[in-house]
């Protein structure tokens, strides 16, 4: 056995004891704090070395393990002050040590990013399975109804929990810890209506785009990670025909990002490493559709209507087609204007368009309201236009902000996050003007 591999058990051991927080948790609250301070004057020894990781030996102090220790404590705080499900902070923290214990397993097989974050991904899922279960069943609450919620709430957590991991260090385990924590609570929180069979299908379709997004190399490991649970959350939280407009764009957006990829790269205008995005232009492009999904869920608490989410959602979707459409197809072209003086400017210039990448937009928008309309009975051709407007819209915002205040001041990512924003609003808003929602 490795040294790593006995760390992370001896990691594993540890979280384990948190079970105990489902009769006292204010027991492990104070447990947890005492190894936390113990922790901080233990410099040698078995503890030492059976707990150290590399930055602990070279500061002769188990900072791992006290951070570590100190996180949980403060999660069962949670519980005691604020009402933080028991189930979700145990989930949280042994989905994490188990998690991490998986992943060294796997890379002494195999040490490869994707292989890795497999083996975490799916020991943590397994893990935070196993402990919701024991949770409810010592606090006697029924476990069968709850099986869809603790399936999907396990998942969820596991792809953000590897999500954080891939792109961060291990010292920050605490942080994916308590991150895994706040976005358990919330949904544990949402009416999530599906049978168990309707979440694992979920699941096996969402990790097998996934996987062939990786595979292809359209996404990276944190792109595909990203992509695998946005598209768990739309279908869970939305339905299949939510998510058959959102893997329009991932399927398109891909497929576009590799039209004539060589061209691109010496017009200076090619997405780098040939072409898989990355976590954070996943995000950049999705992170509004994620949201209205939540709200989307949680309509049922909020004074408006639910139909508004989708439009919004449809926009923003509409509105990333409509950019990456345009970027990519248009970047092959010569002689792109800036969009706001219309003078020429040399290719991968921010804010330079073509009329053939305009075009290729538009009709990324289009498709985007065509599905729309043709799986939502509540949209209709009204609707569709709505939403076809809105991404070119949002696609010209887009454009706007690139030219105006893109480089100095924000970054691509940002600009397509504040595009898509505006292509939700312009969809919502458009929406309500026009009566749809009603």
């Amino acid at each position: 056995m490795t040294t790593s591999i006995r760390r992370a058990a001896a990691f594993a051991v540890l979280g384990t004891l948190t079970l105990v927080g489902s009769v006292l948790v204010a027991g492990v609250a104070a447990l947890f704090a005492a190894i936390g301070a113990l922790s901080l004057v233990v410099d040698d020894g078995v503890v030492f070395e059976l707990f150290a990781r590399p930055s602990d030996r070279s500061e002769g102090r188990l900072r791992g393990l006290a951070a570590f220790s100190f996180a949980t404590a403060g999660l069962a705080m949670l519980v005691m002050l604020v009402g933080l499900p028991t189930r979700v902070f145990i989930a949280a923290v042994c989905l994490l040590v188990y998690g991490n214990l998986a992943e060294q397993v796997a890379r002494s097989w195999n040490n490869t990013a994707i292989t890795a974050t497999t083996g975490f991904t799916l020991g943590g899922f397994v893990a935070a399975i196993v402990a919701q279960i024991i949770v409810l069943q010592i606090s006697g609450a029924p476990v069968d109804s709850l099986v869809p919620i603790i399936i999907f709430l396990a998942a969820s957590g596991a792809l953000l929990a590897g999500l954080l991991r891939s792109v961060l260090f291990e010292r920050d385990d605490p942080l994916v810890m308590f991150s895994v924590a706040l976005l358990l609570w919330l949904f544990a929180d949402l009416t999530v209506t599906v049978t168990p069979l309707e979440v694992g299908l979920a699941i096996a379709i969402t990790a097998g785009f996934g996987y062939i997004s990786w595979a292809l190399d359209t996404a990276s490991v944190t792109g595909m990670l990203t992509g695998v649970l946005l598209a768990l959350l739309t279908i869970v939280l939305g339905g299949y025909p939510w998510f058959a407009v959102l893997i329009s764009f991932f399927a398109l957006g891909a497929l576009s990002t590799k039209f004539r990829y060589e061209q691109k790269r010496k017009n200076g205008v090619a997405e780098a490493n040939e072409g898989a995005r990355g976590g954070g232009n996943v995000l950049g492009n999705a992170a509004v559709a994620l949201f209205a999904v939540l709200a989307f869920a949680a309509s049922d608490r909020l004074p408006v209507a639910s139909t508004v989410f989708l439009f919004a959602f449809a926009g923003s979707i509409a509105t990333a087609m409509s950019d990456t459409l345009s970027s990519e197809i248009g970047g092959v072209f010569d002689n792109p204007r800036l969009i706001t003086t219309l003078r020429r400017v040399e290719p991968g210039t921010d804010g330079g368009v073509t009329w053939q990448g305009e075009l290729a937009g538009a009709l990324g928008a289009s498709v985007v309201a065509l599905i729309a309309v043709l799986l939502f009975d509540s949209i209709g051709l009204l609707g569709g236009g709505v939403i076809a407007l809105a991404g070119i819209g949002g696609m010209t915002v887009d454009s706007l902000l690139g030219a105006t205040i893109e480089g100095d001041k924000i970054g691509n990512q940002s600009v397509n996050f504040l595009a898509t924003l505006s292509g939700a609003l312009l969809g919502a808003g458009l929406a309500l003007l026009a009566g749809l929602p009603a």
